[in-house]
């Protein structure tokens, strides 16, 4: 019998994806250069590598900005695999590392973890529907990101302000009282 390694996406941008792992050397990243390419902010574009040593994966994050954890774990050095681990890039990735058992005499493959370890692959939940007369909500503000009313609303402020003076100095010029409202011009 041999054995095969593969990531199943848990949560992220494709949810259930198998990514079979194959030769000793798999990059992980947005980049699609990588062996395996997660297009997503979380991801780094060269986020980690995944080495097949003494018959195991061993796993190192690139130094990624929002790092690489396996079982909940933070990593900050090469760390071995078992089957059954879970990985996470950043809060919204993650991926479970299973151990793929091939019998040449078998019709089908399965996993090597337990049925009891197993856990389900449930996909997101479907965006809440709106009814009829109901306002859809606009995109959700993200913590870090500034919301671009503020800038329009100084903006509209100033273009206020400018139009204004402007109306005023027309104003005291088409009706000759500069000297009125300005009485330290010389000549007045």
């Amino acid at each position: 019998m041999a054995t095969q390694f593969q990531l199943v996406m848990r949560s992220g941008p494709t949810p259930g994806m198998v990514f079979p792992l194959e030769g000793d050397l798999v990059t992980i990243g947005r980049d699609a250069t990588n062996t395996i390419a997660i297009n997503d902010t979380e991801v780094s574009r060269k986020h980690a590598t995944m080495i097949f040593q003494g018959g195991k994966y061993v796993i190192e994050d690139l130094g990624s900005t929002n790092g690489t954890a396996v079982n909940g774990q933070r990593i900050s050095a090469p760390h071995v695999l078992k089957p059954g681990s879970t990985i996470a890039f950043g809060d919204q990735i993650a991926l479970d590392f299973e151990a793929v058992t091939l019998d040449a005499d078998a019709t089908m493959a399965s996993s090597r973890r337990s049925a009891a370890s197993r856990r389900a692959v449930t996909p997101p939940p479907p965006p809440a529907q709106a009814y009829a007369g109901q306002v859809p909500r606009g995109p959700a503000a993200q913590p870090g990101k500034r919301s671009p009313a503020l800038p329009i609303i100084i903006a509209a402020g100033v273009l206020i302000l400018i139009c204004a003076c402007g109306s005023l100095l027309y104003w005291i010029d088409s009706t000759y009282r500069w000297c009125q409202f300005f009485p330290f011009i010389p000549g007045c």
